[in-house]
């Protein structure tokens, strides 16, 4: 395949354009969670360990920006705002699904412990 760009970026294939998408420390970790629920920002946050709330705010923003999530705001005091999954964001839970087996047969083999 050719080389492409997208957003001011040169991707030289599919696999590494997708990983642009829902690659990253956190856009997996919140597709694997958005899959089954609702959540909030602040439970989010507190199932994600060691993250910041800008981090975690940035992986948000773009994940909406992309279209794998989609963000609520209810006109409530205080605020609530609840993240969802999209159709796209659905597409994606297979593919980590895969690379989550995929990790822990390879913490297997390296016996690592599984906690």
């Amino acid at each position: 395949m050719p080389d492409f760009i997208k957003d001011n970026h040169l991707f030289h294939n599919p696999v590494e354009f997708a990983l642009s998408k829902i690659g990253g420390t956190y856009k997996m970790p919140i597709l694997w969670r958005l899959k089954d629920k609702k959540w909030r920002f602040s439970e989010l946050q507190r199932s994600l360990a060691h993250t910041s709330d800008r981090m975690l705010s940035k992986a948000l923003k773009e994940l909406l920006a992309d279209g794998f999530i989609t963000k609520e705001v209810f006109a409530e005091v205080p605020p609530r705002v609840e993240y969802s999954i999209t159709e796209r964001g659905l597409k994606s839970v297979a593919i980590i699904d895969s690379l989550r087996q995929y990790g822990f047969e390879l913490m297997r083999e390296y016996d690592i412990n599984q906690q």
